[in-house]
């Protein structure tokens, strides 16, 4: 099944500071078909919200957790819901 969701993960680890946010972009738009975002939370956490086919977006969480990113990754705590919309493409904050 190809349906549309909303993956919204919080990455916890030394996650700032490193890239993490422009690599998880750049790995969003490779995998193609997602929008959303990646932005830095005031805790040290990073906040990534993808959109799109559900194939795409468990290949980027399985990403996140790969520790194949920036920094170091200690834990990725993620939910799942119905697409919102409102993003155009995939964009750093």
């Amino acid at each position: 099944m190809n349906e549309n969701v909303r993956l919204t993960a919080w990455v916890r680890g030394h996650v700032q500071g490193v890239g993490f946010r422009w690599f998880t972009r750049a790995n969003a738009l490779r995998i193609g078909d997602l929008i959303g975002f990646a932005s830095n939370l005031s805790d040290g956490r990073v906040q990534v919200v993808a959109e799109g086919p559900r194939p795409g977006c468990e290949q980027l969480l399985d990403w996140l957790r790969t520790g194949d990113t920036p920094g170091r990754v200690e834990g990725v705590t993620e939910i799942w819901d119905t697409p919102k919309g409102g993003y155009d493409g995939f964009e750093i904050r």
